[in-house]
């Protein structure tokens, strides 16, 4: 295999051991020139995307996107000669999300964020880490079973995710009159419809498991509806125009790949007892089997 592009940065900076840090600093650029100038990197974290990124009891950040982005700041760290790099952990929301990055509030954005030809006219996306869909979450005893059940109810979706264009789509198409609802964030959502102000909630259906197992026992009382509204391919994302972090995040994925340190950190969140003691049970997709095997096999 040829070196990775951590290596050959850490060989680059290397080469200017003689001169000043300063001037070693100056082989670098943007993210990895930012991370060896303050020491730092600045993850962006969701409250309740479970479980890609969500907050444990503690009140620290946890989940299956958090340490895949923990595993890129690593080779950061050792792209830029400074291993043991801090990392500051930032809030985001689905609607702040972007522009977080796009400002440079922060430098990963590590969550549960659907890549599109759209985003990326803005944004950068690491290799895929899961594949979704869009489903309805409902409760058992609303006689709900089909998105053509919709006449006349309400479904909230979460501001600024990719699920309300396609629910709107297929509603508008099937000239199924419903009224679309926001919230802020996925457990403003759910608190909708547990609350009977919204009668279906439509995210990607493995967030809506995920808040199923949160809720315990009390989880049986909702369903998730069967039809498929859209596709949702999840990856970190971070700025554009940087193709330095691009190539290390690259070949964060690929080294994760070939280890099979993707597949245990997979197990770990997806068929594992999450903190709550809780199991989401979802096998890896036959898809998501693929890329990560393609990834393991690259140079």
């Amino acid at each position: 295999m040829f070196a990775s592009f951590a290596t050959r940065v850490a060989c680059a900076l290397a080469l200017c051991l003689g001169a000043a840090p300063a001037r070693a600093i100056e082989v670098l650029t943007g993210t990895l020139r930012k991370a060896a100038e303050t020491g730092e990197v600045v993850i962006g974290y969701r409250s309740s995307s479970v479980p890609f990124s969500f907050v444990e009891k503690g009140g620290r950040p946890i989940g299956y996107s958090i340490d895949l982005c923990q595993e890129i700041v690593d080779d950061i760290g050792r792209a830029t000669g400074r291993e043991g790099l801090r990392i500051r952990y930032e809030p985001v929301t689905a609607e702040g999300r972007i522009p977080a990055v796009t400002s440079g509030m922060v430098d990963l954005e590590c969550g549960s964020t659907t890549t599109n030809a759209e985003r990326r006219k803005s944004v950068a996306f690491s290799p895929i880490l899961f594949v979704s869909a869009t489903k309805l979450l409902v409760r058992r005893e609303s006689g709900l079973r089909s998105y053509r059940d919709l006449g006349g109810r309400k479904v909230v979706v979460t501001a600024g995710t990719t699920n309300e264009a396609p629910l709107r789509a297929m509603l508008a198409k099937s000239g199924i009159a419903a009224e679309i609802l926001t919230a802020g964030d996925h457990a403003e959502s759910f608190a909708l419809l547990k609350d009977g102000r919204a009668d279906a909630f439509a995210t990607d259906e493995v967030l809506l498991y995920g808040l199923k197992a949160g809720e315990g026992r009390e989880g049986a009382a909702y369903t998730v509806l069967p039809e498929k509204l859209s596709f949702e391919p999840y990856a970190v994302m971070f700025r554009r125009d940087d193709p330095d972090l691009a190539a290390l995040v690259g070949d964060t994925f690929r080294r994760l790949a070939a280890s099979r340190e993707l597949r245990w950190i997979y197990d770990k969140w997806f068929l594992k007892r999450l903190p709550n003691g809780e199991r989401l049970d979802i096998p890896m997709s036959e898809e998501l089997r693929t890329g990560f095997l393609t990834m393991g096999l690259q140079d």
